[in-house]
This record gives C-alpha cells, sequence and structure tokens, in this order.
C-alpha cells in the first residue's frame, strides 16, 4: 500500500486517458480510512502574533508549498475564500506549461491564488492554515512523493504589509520549535501567477477516488476540518462554478 504514495501524478495526456485507470483501484482504496493515510501529518499551531486588519472587500493571496491539487483542494474548504486557482508562479510567461515547469528548471512553483475576504478570514489565518495542514514547511524542493524546485515551499507577497506578516510568522514558528525541523519556507515578491491548465483546475473534488488525492490530500482537508472548524466549509468553492457564473 506504500507504494501508492509514489504514484507519479499524471501530464496532459494521462490526465485525458489514465484516470480511468486508476479508478478500477477505488474499491480497494475504500478498504482504507481516510485519517491513517496522512503524509503529511498536521501540526497545530498558534495563530501569527502580527497580522492584517479585517476590512471590507477582497485580497488576493499566492502559495506554494507541493503539489497545487492538494493545496487548491485545502483553501476551496476554507470559508471567506471565494475563490482558489491552481498555477505557476516565480517564472515567466512562456514557461508557465505542466511539462515545461516539471523540468524544475523554469523557476516556476506549482501555486494557489487564493482570493479571500479579509472581514471573514485574514492573511495570517491564511498562513497559519498554509502552514498547519496545506503542506509541510519543513521540506527543501519537495513536498511528499514530489520533488524538484517547482514543488518548493513559497510565499509569493504581494506587497510589503503580506512579506511583514510572512517573515513575523515565520520567525515566530521557527522560534516555538513547532515541527521538529528549520522552516525552509522562502518568500518571493514581484513575481506573477499564471493560471494552470483547466484539467487541474479542481483536481481533488472531481478526483476523489484518485490514489495520489487519497493518499496525500484528503487528509489535508480532513486535517482542516478538524483542527479549524470554524473557518472550515463543507462545499468547495470550485474554478469551473465561477467559469459558469
Amino acid at each position: 500500500m506504500t507504494a501508492i504514495k509514489f504514484l507519479k501524478r499524471p501530464n496532459s495526456g494521462l490526465a485525458r486517458g489514465a484516470l480511468g485507470l486508476f479508478a478500477l483501484s477505488a474499491a480497494a482504496l475504500a478498504l482504507w480510512q481516510a485519517p491513517a493515510l496522512s503524509a503529511e501529518e498536521a501540526v497545530k499551531i498558534p495563530p501569527p502574533a502580527i497580522d492584517e486588519k479585517a476590512s471590507s472587500g477582497t485580497e488576493t493571496a499566492v502559495l506554494a508549498g507541493g503539489c497545487f491539487w492538494g493545496v487548491q483542494g485545502v483553501f476551496q474548504h476554507v470559508d471567506g475564500v471565494s475563490d482558489a486557482v491552481s498555477g505557476y508562479t516565480g517564472g515567466a510567461k512562456d514557461d508557465a506549461e505542466y511539462e515545461t515547469v516539471g523540468t524544475g528548471r523554469t523557476g516556476h512553483a506549482e501555486s494557489v491564488k487564493i482570493t479571500y475576504d479579509p472581514a471573514k478570514v485574514t492573511y495570517g489565518k491564511l498562513l497559519q492554515i498554509y502552514f498547519s495542514v496545506a503542506h509541510n514547511p519543513t521540506e527543501l524542493n519537495y513536498q511528499g512523493p514530489d520533488y524538484g524546485t517547482q514543488y518548493r515551499s513559497t510565499i509569493f507577497a504581494a506587497n510589503d504589509e503580506q512579506k511583514k506578516i510572512a517573515e513575523a510568522y515565520i520567525a515566530q514558528l521557527g522560534k516555538g520549535r513547532l515541527f521538529g525541523e528549520p522552516i525552509v519556507t522562502t518568500i518571493e515578491t514581484g513575481k506573477t501567477f499564471y493560471p494552470a491548465e483547466a484539467y487541474h483546475q479542481d483536481f481533488l473534488t472531481l478526483n476523489p477516488t484518485y490514489p495520489y488525492i487519497v493518499y496525500n490530500d484528503l487528509p489535508k482537508v480532513a486535517a482542516l476540518k478538524r483542527l479549524f472548524p470554524n473557518l472550515y466549509r463543507d462545499k468547495p468553492v470550485l474554478v469551473m462554478a465561477q467559469n459558469k457564473s
């Protein structure tokens, strides 16, 4: 069973055909209990000591922490988030394409652009979820079975305030030694986000029996519900629903 952790995620060709093959394993996967599948254990951590003020309107945050399927899936279940889009950040526009990013030579990281209401969930609270359940911030240039700089742990700060909050929170968590290993999350500024291909959007919701999702990502959503019950929303906000509206 452990070998399922290392199944390679599909490229565009596989995404068009291999999902049906992997779906054959759904019956076997159903025998497992989701809480026992966590490839990256959630960590209960305190909120940031420094945060933005709750205000009306919308803000955006761009976060990278391994495969964007799971990161997107987590934040789509956060109350106050109105949109969460998988994409690429850190490199050039011409290189913002899955197979090219997968070479690890583009400077891009698989990332998620989150649109949120600061009156309901602040930037600092998003970072708390990011560090706690969305990924493991102690893994340098990899997350679980995925290796390469495209899977790095990075906060793409949109402005000086976001950068200040992120820096302070990383220092706070590092001082508290809550993870057992040093936090390797970096902060990058001045980078452009490019949306990923349509077949990557809403992947967790659309493919709940896909082995990679079952093993690596569904436990993250379960951890969000357990650790952040006041922010958890059962019905995710989906990209496809946004496009249809």
